[in-house]
């Protein structure tokens, strides 16, 4: 049997694949950018036909580029953008509506209406989450509310919801299978963690029917084979996971105590607690790192919804920059007198405030500050959110010691001046590996693992390889200012 692992990365701006080979180097990449769409302050959707297509076009594209034929790929791995639903037609396959992503914030409302009524104990015990719009039951309850007929037809069992993963297995095996993975479900509002099935109470709450949701398998399982239409054979899906849980793994965080971070669009941070479900008394969320062989894993995880997005909102909406990659440049020329400070809470702020009404801020302007100060306050925020959640980890679990190293990952990590900077700020070393498609190689792991042609864990964790360590330079007098002013900043931005 062939050891090529296909990896589909569907993320919130695009859709990647990449064909990794038996000795898990990166062997062919496609990817494919598609359209965001605004209707309405705070929301934010996605075509489900253009997501499909582009993960087709992408998955052809990285075996062209790797020469590999579809036969000889021995399994496929999935990850993908987190709570971001889709209800669609169990026999045709066509979605009631556009895909409601998990930035958006229109659940707001049924939000803050559940946590009047005293509920969000019941959901947080249950589930590990918080209740905000970010996750996806309160989005599967706005489209069943929202879109005409949907309520009845998802009573007649007509219907089909999911999270992207699910929605992309029921497609690539041709509607064979409706499946999902502990991860992506430990994300849904709906999910008892603790017994690993789906909620009767919680479905209740948010009146859902149980008829709409996956099955929900282990990361590294039997998910179907595809149509061999499609990319040119049947392969079987062998592996699933989250985006954030696929680089947990790719990073190789197997040990309780071991952290990671990527910093995309938003950022995630991650802290393995291993069998100890921690319950945050800082607004944390615990959530399941990884399920194997029936075994959990869980975690913490403090989720910024902001963080290259403001480099993004630096290129497209002020137009500072031309490129992304030109913000660690600029931001190294700003005037280190001036300390300007970006709350990037364009869609709310996550932890540890979730602030749902939140809108962003920029302080400490002069008639001097221009393009590189921005540039360097929008780098600086994902430091100072970074501190926000590892200070608040420290205060939730023993396992999160001084002494903690964070695995870096995303396409930010590629810049020197914001690693340096976040290293700073932590006052922790800072550890960016040799391979940075950390949450491809993770669902490749998952499939390639359950193939039998990859290695298992520990073999696996053994291949992590270091490209830099970022060791802390700034002084304790600059950091302790520094942050002083963030938080004063972040206390003027909270809608409450």
């Amino acid at each position: 049997m062939s050891n090529h692992i296909l990896a589909i990365d569907q993320g919130t701006t695009s859709s990647r694949a990449i064909v990794f080979d038996g000795s898990m180097k990166v062997a062919g990449v496609g990817q494919k950018e598609f359209t965001q769409f605004y209707p309405a302050s705070g929301w934010v959707e996605h075509d489900h036909e253009e997501i499909w297509q582009s993960v087709v076009w992408a998955s052809k594209e990285a075996l062209r580029k790797s020469k590999v034929k579809p036969g000889d790929i021995a399994a496929i791995g999935i990850t993908n953008q987190r709570e971001t639903v889709v209800i669609w037609d169990r026999v045709t396959g066509q979605p009631i509506h556009k895909a409601i992503v998990w930035q958006d914030r229109r659940t707001a409302p049924l939000c803050a209406r559940l946590r009047k009524a005293g509920l969000e104990k019941t959901f947080s015990r249950k589930t590990g989450l918080l209740l905000d719009p970010y996750f996806s039951g309160t989005k599967i309850a706005w489209l069943l509310d929202n879109i005409k007929g949907a309520r009845r037809r998802a009573d007649r069992g007509e219907l089909l919801a999911g999270t992207i993963d699910s929605f992309l297995v029921w497609r690539l095996t041709g509607g064979k299978v409706h499946a999902t993975d502990a991860t992506n479900a430990s994300r849904t509002l709906l999910y008892n963690i603790g017994k690993n099935e789906w909620d009767g109470e919680l479905l209740g709450l948010l009146n859902i029917p149980a008829s709409l949701l996956p099955v929900v398998k282990n990361c590294a399982d039997d998910f179907g084979v595809t149509e061999k239409s499609i990319l040119g054979a049947a392969i079987p899906i062998l592996g699933v996971a989250g985006d954030q849980h696929a680089a947990t793994l790719g990073q190789a965080c197997f040990k309780p105590g071991m952290m990671k971070s990527t910093y995309g669009t938003g950022c995630f941070a991650v802290l393995n607690t291993g069998a100890d479900m921690v319950r945050s008394r800082n607004r944390l969320l615990t959530t399941i790192a990884y399920r194997l062989d029936g075994k959990t894993t869980y975690a913490l995880e403090g989720s910024i919804f902001i963080a290259g997005a403001a480099v993004q909102w630096l290129r497209d909406g002020a137009k500072m920059i031309s490129k992304a990659a030109h913000s660690g440049e600029l931001a190294a020329q700003a005037d280190d007198t001036q300390n300007v400070y970006l709350v990037p809470a364009f869609v709310g702020l996550g932890a540890p405030h979730w602030d749902a009404n939140a809108r962003g801020a920029i302080f400490g302007l002069t008639r001097n500050s221009g393009p590189a100060e921005f540039a360097r306050a929008a780098l600086e925020a994902v430091a100072y959110q970074t501190r926000d959640l590892l200070d608040a980890m420290k205060k939730d679990w023993k396992g999160a010691t001084s002494g903690t190293v964070l695995r870096v990952d995303g396409g930010m990590v590629a810049s020197d001046w914001t690693m340096q900077r976040l290293a700073d700020i932590l006052d922790a070393p800072v550890d960016r590996p040799e391979i940075l498609e950390t949450t491809a190689l993770g669902a490749a792991w998952l499939a390639g693992s359950r193939a039998g042609v990859w290695p298992g864990i520990a073999e696996f964790a053994r291949s992590w390889s270091l490209e830099r360590r970022f060791k802390p330079q700034m002084d304790e007098k600059t950091r302790v200012a520094k942050l002083k002013g963030w938080r004063d900043a972040v206390r003027r931005t909270l809608s409450t």
